[in-house]
Formats: C-alpha cells, structure tokens, sequence
C-alpha cells in the first residue's frame, strides 16, 4: 500500500501537521468490506480488534497526519478560520490504477482549528455517517465513503455523556469551497491561486494547458455542484448544513450531520431541528447551492473576470433542471421529452403534499403502473380519490404517446425509484444496538442499503413506512 502526502509537500501554510490522540479503550467495530476490497486492502487489517489506525493508535507506514484550515458562511453569516476540529488527513492513498484517496479519520481529538470544541465524535454521528456515505453512494449519488467504525469507552459530553468514536472517511479529496475563502478574506490571493493550481494539477489535469483553464475550471464546480444538488431533490434528501464550509469542489456530498430523507412529502421539510429559519429546509437546497457558488466566485475573483465568473455561474440552473428534469423523467417513466412533462409531475407533487404521501414508496408503487389498466395500483394510496384519477388519466394518456411497453418503462423506473432509502428511524434503531455493541443490526441496514432498488425479501423490514415517532425525531449538528 503506498501513501502520498501532496497536500504536505505542495501546500505549505494550509495546515497543522500532528498525530491523532487515541480512543481510550478503541477498537475496531465494523468495517465496510466492498470498499475495502476496492481499495485492495489487506485483510489483516480488520482482523480481531483491528489495526490500531482505526482508533488513532497507530499510523500506517508513509503516512503524514495533518488538520487542514479552512473558513465558511455559517447559516448566511461569514463565521471565520474554521478548519479541522476533529479530523485529521491522515494520508493519500495512490491506487494502481493511479487514482487518489484521502483517509480522514473523524473524532482523531484536538487540533488548532476545534475551537471551543473536544475533537471527538460520538456513536450516533459515526453511525448516521457511515450509513448515509452508503447509501447516497448506491444511489448513484456522488459522496464520500466510510470504511471504518471504532468505538472506545471514552466518554464524550454533548447533550448527555455518550461514548466516543472514530470513523474513517475516504474520498478522492476533502477539498471544500470554504479553503478558498479562508486565504481570499484572509487577505491572502497568493495562497487562493496556489490551491487552485493544485486542485487543477492532482483533480482536473486536462485543464493545466488551457490559457483560461481558470474558468473552465470553476465552471465545472459550478455544473457538479448543480448535478449534485438535482440529485439529492429527486430522492428526497435534505442536507441540513449547507454551509460553505461543507460543500466540496468535486460535488461530493461532504459532512453528514442533521441529514433526512423524506418520509411524507413536505416541500419545506427542515431536518435540522437547530435551523430555526429553515434556511436549509429541502426546497430550499437548489437555492443555497446557487448561493454558496457566488460566495466561492467571489473567492476566486482574483483569478478571473467578472464575466467569467458569471458566465462560469450562468451555467448551474441549466444543468440543474436538465439533471432534475433526467432523473423526475426517469422516476415517472417517461422516456421521450414533451412540454406537458412539467405539468404531470407538478400535478402528482401537488396531490403528494396535500395528503401528506409517503415519498419513496409512492414513486416505488407507481412503477408498477400498466398504461393499459383504467386503475393505478397508487390509487389507493390517496384519500381523494378523484383528484388522484383526473391526474391518472393525464398520466396515462402521456404514457400510451410513448409507444413503450411496461416492461422496458417499468424496468427504467425501478431503477430510478429506490425501494430503500436511509430514513432516520432506521438509523435510530441501528444506532440503539450499536451503543449495546450489537453490530447485527447494523451489518443488516448496511446490506439492505447497498441493493437500494431491490425488491427481495431480505430488504422487506425496510421497505415499511415509518412508525409515527419514526417521523418526528430531531437531529441537530451535534456531533
């Protein structure tokens, strides 16, 4: 296994280099083995108590631990340094095939940028974090990984005393929109286009040789950010803190904390019990994705033009409703392109938050729509029935204009529409049995959530609608 610390070597002054502190009475408590097989890890790694890097104890050979520095817009508001406070770039991983991964270990202890916090992570964050990196990413939605959880029986205050405990992270970089507004406020436009040269050297070397490789660059932040962000709208996830310092250049999903997947259909559904304006509220995400590309281009307006920027800026909405407009498509079956397509899907989202629907299984029950039955198995899903049958009728006829049979729409949407997705009462289940070191529980959610569009009966507990109290848990950033 080879390490590379480019982020050492090529960036001076962009971070504190120091070890991790070690979890008291650490060890390891599950690990992701695809992941680890894609990695072409050693086994031994995970055997028994595991190796001591998954706790902090030990370091693996050409490895370079270090906190990076970096700044953000907190909730709108410019919140100053910020930076690692409880993880740690642990090293870069060079694959065979040439391709780079970061492992960064959360809850790694004190840094110079935790501020009035411990460095520490507990069992309940780790464990949403390692289930959401999984499921977004058989989704098919672009985040970072988890390969590790570690728990210890050091005791981490948050609301009450809870047990602390390390994640590993892993992505291609953990490079964030806040890095580049830490050193532009700071006074600093040197250091904003030293980290633009590396992110474009080691993420987009295509674009090295290019005279205005600068906007070409950013323009495509600007269209990963939109496609990201459509994606997240077309399964039902709500961030919860898209604050600039959580958002990566690459359009990874980066930071999970007070994260939610729909259960009901509320357009303004706010996961974040600590966003108290719903500034983040799930209908509100395309608009913050837009908002937090303008505070980076105002980052990086030492480096280009005012036209540049806005034409780079220009392109998110087009690719966002062209990305949106794909994947709501595909979730209705239908497979050509007419101007009425709005219409039908406004038309089924009106019915949907009126009656409260349960998102993920009405887009599931509806892919087993037949364009030829006068009734739709959703039918019964609503209470009025005939507002349901006039949207029907509309639907059907748009589905006969295809000319495609139901197996090959049926097939598109199924593929589409996940019959699995992470609500969070399935992570406060898994999350309960953890805490009494079971890891059944969570070995089982994990398996589930890597065939996300199966039927099968091994994924059948978590195919249920949600328990009422299931609905009305809080989660807040606490970590």
């Amino acid at each position: 296994m080879q390490f590379v610390n480019t982020w050492q070597q090529e960036l001076q002054g962009f971070y504190s280099a120091l070890s991790p502190t070690p979890l008291q009475g650490g060890q390891l408590f599950y690990h992701n083995a695809a992941l680890a097989s894609e990695m072409a890890l050693d086994a031994s790694l995970f055997t028994g108590s595991g190796h001591g890097v998954w706790c902090g104890q030990a370091l693996l050979p050409g490895m370079s631990p270090l906190a990076q520095v970096y700044s953000g817009h907190q909730f709108g508001v410019w919140a100053g340094q910020l930076g690692d406070g409880r993880g740690l770039l642990l090293g870069e991983q060079r694959l065979a095939n040439g391709r780079k991964l970061d492992w960064h270990l959360k809850g790694a202890g004190l840094t110079p940028y935790s501020r009035m916090g411990d460095g520490r992570a507990v069992i309940r964050s780790s464990v949403r974090e390692f289930l959401a990196s999984e499921a977004l990413h058989h989704l098919g939605i672009p985040t970072t990984r988890a390969l590790t959880l570690a728990i210890g029986d050091e005791p981490v205050y948050r609301e009450t005393a809870e047990r602390g405990a390390m994640l590993m992270r892993i992505a291609e970089s953990h490079l964030r929109f806040g890095h580049f507004e830490h050193f532009w406020y700071g006074g600093e436009p040197e250091k904003v286009q030293q980290l633009a040269d590396y992110a474009i050297r080691h993420h987009w070397p295509q674009l090295q040789e290019e005279a205005d490789r600068y906007r070409l660059w950013f323009t495509d932040i600007v269209k990963r950010t939109a496609r990201l962000i459509a994606q997240w709208q077309s399964v039902g996830f709500a961030h919860g803190v898209m604050n600039t310092d959580n958002m990566s250049i690459l359009g990874l999903t980066l930071d999970y904390g007070p994260f939610g997947f729909l259960d009901d259909y509320q357009p303004h559904f706010i996961c974040n019990h600590s966003d108290y304006q719903g500034r983040y509220a799930f209908d509100n995400q395309p608009m913050i994705g837009l908002w937090n590309l303008n505070r980076l281009a105002h980052a990086l307006s030492g480096l280009m033009n005012t036209e540049q920027l806005q034409q780079a800026l220009s392109h998110y909405e087009p690719e966002l409703m062209r990305q949106w407009g794909e994947k709501m498509r595909a979730k209705l079956g239908l497979l050509t392109a007419d101007e009425g397509d709005n219409a039908i899907l406004t038309g089924l989202l009106s019915l949907m938050s009126q009656e409260h629907s349960d998102y993920t299984l009405t887009f599931r029950l509806l892919s087993d729509t037949e364009q030829h039955a006068h009734q739709s198995p959703l039918r019964d899903e609503f209470i009025d029935r005939n507002a349901f049958d006039q949207w029907y009728s509309r639907y059907r006829e748009r589905l006969l204009q295809d000319g495609v049979s139901d197996e090959q729409r049926q097939a598109v949407m199924k593929a589409a529409n996940p019959a699995v997705v992470l609500r969070n009462y399935l992570a406060q289940q898994v999350i309960e049995q953890v805490e009494k070191g079971d890891r059944t529980a969570l070995a089982a959610l994990h398996a589930a959530l890597q065939q996300p569009f199966s039927d099968s009966a091994e994924n059948a507990a978590f195919r249920q609608r949600p328990p009422e109290w299931g609905k009305t848990l809080e989660v807040s950033c606490s970590s």
